[in-house]
């Protein structure tokens, strides 16, 4: 039976969520995968703030980051990113949960662009962040095709 792209991009999603030991020391938790989208989240913890007692911009880069990686890899097609970029709108404190939510803008061969708004609790905008990706050799998971 043939994978259908949103099986696809689920168990790829699983096999690196199992791996991924930064986004997991962090807190980020996978909300939703599709082919060329990704939603995760993460909780503002006491650790993560910085010395203006806001999150450390680093850690809501990481977390956009994260999330880029899920979606530019859901294709099964080892990605990797190539450029990144974030503007921070608002800070965030900490016992915020922000959302981090994405979408593939555009993959022509092996090149992809994907956006990533960072949304606070109360749905108020953090930041924006915009990847570009490249494929690169291998496949994330090597799936049993019955």
């Amino acid at each position: 039976m043939h994978q259908t792209a949103q099986q696809l991009a689920e168990a790829a999603a699983a096999v690196m969520y199992a791996r991924d030991r930064a986004s997991l020391a962090l807190g980020m938790k996978l909300l939703q995968v599709g082919p060329g989208s990704a939603s995760m989240q993460m909780a503002i913890r006491e650790d993560m703030a910085n010395v203006h007692n806001t999150c450390h911009g680093g850690l809501i880069f990481t977390l956009a980051d994260s999330t880029f990686a899920y979606a530019c890899n859901s294709h099964n097609r080892n990605a990797v990113a190539v450029t990144c970029m974030i503007e921070y709108m608002r800070p965030a404190y900490v016992g915020d949960v922000l959302t981090a939510a994405g979408r593939e803008q555009g993959l022509e061969g092996r090149n992809g662009v994907y956006d990533i708004r960072v949304e606070n609790q109360k749905g108020e905008l953090v930041a924006l962040f915009r990847g570009k990706s490249t494929q690169i050799k291998g496949e994330v998971t090597e799936l049993n095709q019955r």
